[in-house]
């Protein structure tokens, strides 16, 4: 897999060093565990907290189903 470097954005979750989509995706899936992020309720929705929600155009939550559309455009 080609390395992609993160924007400031999101190097300030995951990193700022340049990784394969496969390590970005651990990288943000180890965040929100961590910060317990996924949803007690329904466990396919992520809970944002400040800095997901700027990744995440605004919104307090996402499918993680969405999650791979919104941290793809910070990828370049």
């Amino acid at each position: 897999m080609k390395p992609m470097t993160p924007s400031d954005m999101l190097a300030s979750v995951i990193g700022n060093k340049p990784m394969p989509r496969t390590e970005v995706t651990k990288r943000i899936w180890d965040y929100i565990k961590k910060n317990k992020l996924q949803d007690t309720i329904k466990r396919t929705m992520i809970n944002a907290d400040e800095k997901l929600r700027e990744l995440f155009g605004g919104k307090k939550q996402v499918s993680m189903f969405e999650m791979t559309k919104y941290i793809n455009k910070h990828l370049k």
